[in-house]
């Protein structure tokens, strides 16, 4: 079978010489289609919604006063497909992709932190451009993708966490319970990665159990949710004594966990951060386990004051499926049992993610799990498991590696 690109794109480089004008479209020699974007404090204008497949150069302007960054993302409006960084006010930079056909979405990020703007939706029709590229430089391909979606996340932590922080220490509980389940989507869809740096994961989610076990500091979104559902917390620990935290002690407690994901956003944004291509589809099992594990989401013991757990369940589906997408097409190349395993993850995860969308959204909100019943939690369970186990082959496909090896 003749290796594939990925599924949707290949990104062939920004800002460089040799793509800053037309660029052969494999296969075909024909130019690239170039498409103007411009990028300003306030929106992001592109050129057109549609293109036909083929080599696509967003040729990418900065029109506002900070430096800002243009993404390139999956239909599912989370996987990074291809970006470009780091253009300057006034500047300008290419973006070329060989654009296979699909459902995108095109936004930019004016100061590089924070939710997009203007984000839009962009279609590229036609039929399929088949190039060669060897296992390699896909596999390379689809951690340059991820690694970017992880910054990216962890880019959005930041400022919604100091929003959510900011109401804490204003004494604006209300605000600060309905911010705290939405606050936790970014992290829970990287918590692997997060993981990875030592003490900093202990520090900003660690329950009180745990970091109890371990004779840790509790810190964290978990100190907060205690302190901001103290009944609850109360009733959890009757044999405990539980009480507010004053003023000094909230600013401790909110400082630092403003101070942690900074830590984590300054340390997946470092030059040696580096992710393999085992970290993702391993990655995508330890989100699946967050939620199965006995102190997790589907046993209702991660926030276990405020209920909230469905949001983090969700998110945790949504981290693990952008990191399956990272590395499907090579699962697909791999031959027919890898075809056979992308069909039945493929169904998994839109049965994984219908399931739960019965219970509620983002948008919306999610019905307080503590109302979920155990039969409704064993369906739940059940799809969960359903969903694990073909992800656990994952790394074998991708990898070309023997299970049983």
């Amino acid at each position: 079978m003749k290796p594939r690109i990925p599924l949707y794109l290949l990104a062939l480089a920004g800002g460089t010489a040799l793509l800053a004008g037309c660029v052969p479209n494999p296969g075909t020699d024909a130019a690239a289609t170039v498409i103007a974007v411009d990028s300003t404090e306030s929106g992001c204008t592109v050129e057109t919604d549609t293109v036909a497949s083929g080599t696509v150069t967003f040729r990418v302007n900065n029109s506002g006063e900070r430096i800002t960054e243009f993404y390139l993302l999956g239909d599912d409006e989370l996987s990074i497909v291809s970006e470009v960084e780091n253009i300057a006010p006034g500047a300008s930079r290419d973006l070329t992709v060989l654009a296979q056909p699909g459902s995108y979405f095109t936004v930019c990020k004016p100061g590089m932190i924070g939710a997009g703007i203007g984000q839009a939706p962009f279609t590229v029709t036609g039929e399929t451009v088949a190039v060669s590229e060897d296992k390699e430089a896909a596999i390379a391909e689809a951690v340059t993708n991820y690694t970017a979606y992880v910054k990216t996340q962890a880019a959005e932590l930041v400022p919604n966490v100091q929003e959510f922080v900011d109401a804490y220490l204003a004494g604006n509980d209300d605000e600060a319970r309905r911010l705290f389940p939405l606050v936790r989507i970014n992290y829970e869809r990287i918590e692997p990665t997060a993981a990875q740096f030592g003490d900093l994961d202990p520090a900003i989610d660690y329950r009180k159990p745990g970091a109890e076990a371990e004779g840790l500091e509790f810190t964290g979104f978990h100190r907060i949710e205690m302190d901001l559902w103290l009944d609850a917390a109360a009733a959890n620990y009757p044999d405990e004594t539980i009480t507010a935290l004053d003023p000094a002690g909230r600013a401790e407690i909110g400082n630092k966990l403003v101070a942690d994901v900074t830590a984590l956003y300054d340390a997946v944004h470092a030059d040696e951060f580096e992710l393999s291509v085992s970290d993702i589809t391993n990655g995508a099992i330890g989100l699946l386990d967050e939620v199965a594990a006995p102190d997790g989401k589907l046993p209702g013991e991660e926030n276990e004051f405020a209920h909230t757990d469905l949001y983090d369940f969700y998110a945790n589906v949504e981290g693990a499926e952008v990191a399956y997408n990272a590395v499907r097409q090579i699962a697909l190349d791999s031959g027919a049992d890898g075809e056979a395993l992308v069909a039945e993850l493929d169904e998994q995860f839109a049965a994984m993610k219908d399931l739960l969308s019965t219970y509620g959204d983002y948008e919306s909100g999610f019905v307080f799990y503590d109302t979920v019943s155990q039969s409704e939690r064993n369906e739940l369970g059940a799809q969960l498991n359903a969903l694990s186990e073909p992800l656990a082959q994952l790394t074998h496909a991708v990898l070309g590696v023997d299970p049983a090896a």
